[in-house]
């Protein structure tokens, strides 16, 4: 007899963070993907309407948080939890209450570790005693232990030979364009990632990157010379000696960042 398929919802207010986990999950065997959220509130609605086995829950969401979903919910209709978060200290609280918890980004290791243990503990009907921890994490407020959520990316996922490995956000020297890929360029390495330039461009903290082209965006912190030609045409040079283009309709703002025209 073959097994039902086990149906995950995915709570999570990250396109990049949802996509992952898409990603992940449409390589197991047995699992279904029954719906997505983006926010607690819609996060809640979801749950209570499709009644998933598991939910992969992001702790910091806008709405309503991870803790105000299941508190929401109740204890005694939350299905089995799967807690994200980019924090690795704000899981403490929240280690006994779930099957599991995935900082981000995680590897696909980690997240096959995770999903495995949940649809384990799922199969064996294991999970009734997370209620009782459940109810004791809301006891204790819930809410202390969850940071305010970092509007920017800090590290990003990239898959190399098969692998997965997590790049600071910090150390990249610029991002292009390539069809529906951004190409990452860190030193003399270059990562590719499934993601539009716009959706990296509004994830980006504006302070320390800037979209000069509508294929490119750099470290301001790398940028050494500005380039305006006779001709029209604009441009940078970084300080490991790549060149790049500058759209017309960027290059002043660039000046005003870089501090050059007032």
């Amino acid at each position: 007899m073959t097994a039902k398929p086990l149906r995950v919802l995915i709570a999570d207010d990250e396109k990049l963070s949802r996509q992952r986990l898409e990603d992940l999950l449409a390589q197991e065997t047995g699992a279904e993907i029954v719906g997505t959220a983006d926010n607690g509130l819609t996060a809640v609605e979801a749950i209570r309407e499709l009644k998933p086995d598991l939910v992969f829950l992001d702790i910091q969401m806008p709405g309503k948080t991870g803790i105000d979903v299941v508190r929401e919910v109740g204890v005694d209709n939350m299905p089995p939890v799967i807690f994200t978060t980019a924090y690795d200290y704000a899981v403490a609280a929240f280690d006994l209450a779930a099957l599991d918890y995935l900082v981000k980004p995680f590897d696909d290791e980690r997240f096959e570790k995770a999903f495995r243990r949940a649809r384990k503990m799922i199969e064996l009907n294991q999970v009734s005693k997370l209620s009782e921890e459940l109810r004791t994490l809301l006891a204790g407020g819930g809410q202390a232990s969850i940071p305010a959520k970092n509007p920017y990316l800090e590290r990003i996922a990239v898959e190399m030979r098969g692998q997965v490995r997590v790049v600071p956000v910090k150390q990249i020297d610029y991002m292009l364009a390539s069809g529906p890929y951004a190409e990452l360029f860190v030193a003399d390495k270059r990562y590719l990632i499934r993601e539009r330039m716009q959706t990296l461009e509004e994830r980006l903290d504006p302070a320390k990157f800037f979209r000069i082209h509508r294929s490119a965006i750099v470290r301001l912190d790398l940028v050494e010379t500005l380039i305006r030609n006779p001709g029209g045409d604009y441009g940078v040079v970084l300080k490991g000696g790549q060149k790049l283009k500058v759209s017309r309709g960027r290059f002043e703002k660039l000046e005003e960042l870089m501090g050059l025209k007032i």
